[in-house]
């Protein structure tokens, strides 16, 4: 269990008097699968919980609990109640400092360990962000939190991947997401969602009208929708070939999306892979590996590749 799922958790049972795991598993954000272990967990690390099952039970924190929240400000409860975040995460937030001192105030009230063991939190990290991270440019998140939590529209200038120059556009946002290690704002443009990557957003003015959101929809709901599509691109398929010597790294970065067609040049020379992407405009991936890698097809894609080449030559020239 991740310390923000432990705090997260038992803030919601100390919230109510009753919950059902499909309730907690909504407020946490996990399967009802996982709420079950990690309630299991809580009992066998001494938490006082009385599970009932049936069309009538609930999970219930008995009297004596040992997480004191009482001493939590509004904004210490706020913070602690983000999911998933790491400390860098938070810092770029503006909440590490609130963060820091929920944590210290909810930890001085945990029972010591009966069993002399070291406590889990001092033998596990976590750390969301991908391997070959680097710090994007752009807006921080902590910039733009004001204006996202006022409601209103916002007037956003904004350069598209595909775009050399950004274009104003009025979007009606939902809030932040931190996804692998990158920020974006959601956000309805034209009534559609859209991701719009913090280090593409060069400039932004609130309005002074309400932000208008589709009816029932939420930012939990709407980021899902959004990076589900990642997850399960469609079906356009880049071709490629790649030095055997790169064929590593590029199973790293590339994850799922890459299948490798023949393993007959991996002791040398050139291996034949596929990307599956979900448009022309994924055959981006495959630029980070330069001349290692060289599209062979579709002729979209070998066209596009040439359209972005010419780019980078212009802007670099």
């Amino acid at each position: 269990m991740t310390p923000d799922r432990f705090f997260s958790l038992l803030l919601a049972l100390q919230s109510r008097e009753t919950m059902t795991t499909a309730d907690l598993a909504d407020e946490v954000g996990v399967s009802v699968r996982t709420v079950l272990r990690d309630l299991r967990w809580l009992q066998e690390a001494g938490f006082p919980l009385l599970i009932r099952r049936g069309r009538l039970g609930g999970v219930t924190l008995l009297p004596g609990g040992v997480l004191d929240t009482s001493r939590l400000t509004p904004d210490e409860r706020d913070h602690l109640a983000l999911h998933g975040l790491d400390d860098a995460q938070r810092e770029q937030l503006g909440a590490t400092a609130d963060t820091r001192r929920a944590d210290r105030k909810v930890r001085s009230g945990l029972r010591p360990s009966s069993t002399g063991a070291l406590p889990l939190s001092a033998v596990v990290t976590t750390d969301n962000r991908p391997w070959f991270f680097r710090d994007a440019a752009g807006m921080p998140p902590a910039a733009l939190v004001g204006d996202l939590r006022r409601g209103v529209r916002l007037r956003i200038s904004y350069r598209r991947s595909a775009e050399t120059e950004a274009a104003w556009r009025v979007v009606d946002p939902y809030g932040l997401l931190a996804k692998a290690g990158r920020w974006y704002l959601v956000a309805d443009a034209e009534g559609r969602p859209r991701l719009h990557a913090l280090e593409r957003l060069v400039g932004w003015e609130p309005m002074r009208a309400a932000r208008r959101l589709r009816p029932d929809a939420t930012l939990d709901g709407v980021a899902a929708e959004l990076t589900a599509r990642w997850e399960n691109p469609e079906a356009f398929r880049i071709h490629a070939e790649i030095d055997a010597d790169r064929l590593g790294l590029a199973r790293r970065v590339l994850g799922r999306r890459l299948a490798v067609q023949d393993t007959e040049g991996v002791l040398g020379g050139r291996v034949s892979i596929t990307v599956t992407g979900r448009d022309v405009e994924d055959v981006r991936l495959l630029l980070q590996f330069g001349d290692s890698a060289t599209v062979t097809g579709p002729a979209e894609a070998r066209e596009h590749v040439r359209r972005l080449a010419a780019q980078i030559l212009e802007i670099n020239s």
